[in-house]
């Protein structure tokens, strides 16, 4: 066997070890020790490999803003600001039809502005609004699929660890990730709205609306939810204005969420210490998802795998469009099947290079922004995908007298306006890079 066929079948065989239910750090770093030794025909180049790469990637200082971000995101999962930004979503739209359900996502938006990780913008969210939506009679299909869907946002709008990650493997500039997402992100939250009020007209009256809420009543409740747009104007406004670097953003938002959690009263010593151990077994697991993917790459490098194929797509004179729509349909699939961070780690060292050789008229670096969100925006939709949906389950452990087979329904209608979304910006890349334009202009 060729070494390129060895590369090619080791796709397959990491797809079943992940069936089989084995972790997907182990079965990428299994099958790439493996790899690199057949190919290589020597464990001295293994082990040394295994040494090397290990220090390298984590001596890698861009690395160290994953756990702030995380930790930022336990302080404000812990603080209390969940329930402020469903009490202020909710006075503004809870009065209309389905309008608990889009104050939900409304407030996971707000929620992803300080929480980088879909997974605990889901959970957060599902404990505050998941007891609400009941309480109104919404379906058990709707309110778990809308929670799941509004999860999503945790990772588009910035600040987000699968942005960071991303920036790192393609050498983009974190701060304009940031700035490009966010246009996405506030349509993703209009599109899940829209799929709600769609519902709720084709099941009229399945849920009741609550009280219109006055005026100063829906000021005040906008007023305690102040310190995230402090938090987000600090973190994303310092990091583009140079005032930051991201890591140092990354602590002053670490550093003013757990502030805000005490002075709220909410947190207390034994939680502070919940959250640094929760955070470091988040890191934990992402670093060794970091290595594993690091040690696969290196064996499909050493196999000639990216290169030929880089080599074959732009021989084939295929159109640049076709490629992209191949690509992000790949991600699509694999969404189901994977989890959003071993997608990216395993899937950008290979594909950016192929795409950016691409003709897509514009610049390497306003390519780099876009193909990053609409790939961020694929993997997203994964989070809400069967089999392997983990924002579905997470709701759905919370709903635990909902079949899972409802909350896979109630998800499609927000799966739809994702597809939408995703062919909308491919077919305008100056949707999302009009604000990254905008502010160049003004600096």
């Amino acid at each position: 066997m060729s070494d390129l066929e060895l590369a090619l079948w080791s796709f397959p065989v990491l797809l079943v070890l992940v069936f089989l239910r084995m972790p997907i750090a182990l079965a990428m770093i299994g099958i790439g020790v493996t790899g690199t030794y057949l190919v290589s025909g020597t464990s001295l180049m293994t082990l040394n490999q295994l040494k090397t790469l290990t220090y390298g990637t984590f001596s890698n200082y861009s690395f160290s803003i994953i756990p702030l971000f995380l930790l930022m995101g336990q302080f404000a999962t812990l603080s209390g600001m969940s329930s402020s930004l469903f009490r202020a979503a909710e006075s503004f739209l809870g009065h209309r039809k389905g309008g608990v359900a889009m104050s939900a996502v409304g407030a996971c938006a707000g929620f992803g502005a300080i929480c980088g990780s879909s997974l605990a913008t889901a959970a957060t969210m599902g404990q505050v609004a998941l007891p609400e939506l009941r309480r109104y009679g919404y379906p058990d299909s709707l309110s778990t699929g809308a929670l799941a869907a509004g999860g999503t946002l945790g990772i588009l709008i910035p600040p987000s660890v699968i942005l960071v990650i991303y920036a790192i493997l393609a050498e983009q500039n974190i701060a304009k990730l940031f700035v490009a997402a966010f246009i996405p992100g506030i349509l993703a939250a209009i599109g899940y709205m829209i799929a709600i009020s769609v519902w709720m007209r084709v099941r009229p009256n399945t849920a009741a609306v609550s009280r219109r809420v006055p005026w100063p009543e829906r000021l005040r409740t906008l007023g305690e939810v102040w310190p995230v747009l402090v938090i987000f104007v600090a973190v994303v406004g310092g990091i583009y204005a140079g005032i930051f670097t991201p890591t140092e953003a990354a602590a002053v938002g670490a550093a003013g969420t757990g502030l805000f959690a005490f002075a709220s009263g909410e947190m207390t010593w034994a939680r502070l210490r919940e959250a640094i151990l929760a955070t470091a077994g988040s890191t934990a697991m992402i670093y060794f998802i970091i290595l594993g993917a690091g040690i696969y790459n290196n064996f499909l490098s050493l196999s000639q795998l990216p290169q030929l194929t880089a080599t074959w797509v732009g021989d084939q004179g295929f159109s640049p469009w076709l490629v992209l729509a191949v690509v992000l349909l790949m991600y699509l699939l694999f969404g189901c099947v994977m989890d959003s961070l071993s997608m990216v780690l395993l899937t950008v060292p290979i594909i950016f290079p192929i795409m950016a050789g691409l003709d897509f008229g514009m610049s390497y670096n306003d390519f780099g922004l876009w193909f990053g969100i609409l790939v961020l925006i694929v993997v997203e939709v994964g989070l809400i995908t069967p089999p392997v949906g983990l924002n579905l389950f997470i709701i759905n452990s919370m709903a635990k007298t909902t079949p899972i087979s409802e909350t896979y329904r109630g998800a499609l209608p927000f799966v739809i306006t994702d597809i939408i979304r995703v062919l909308i910006l491919t077919s305008f890349p100056a949707i999302t890079l009009w604000l990254v334009w905008t502010t160049d202009a003004l600096k």
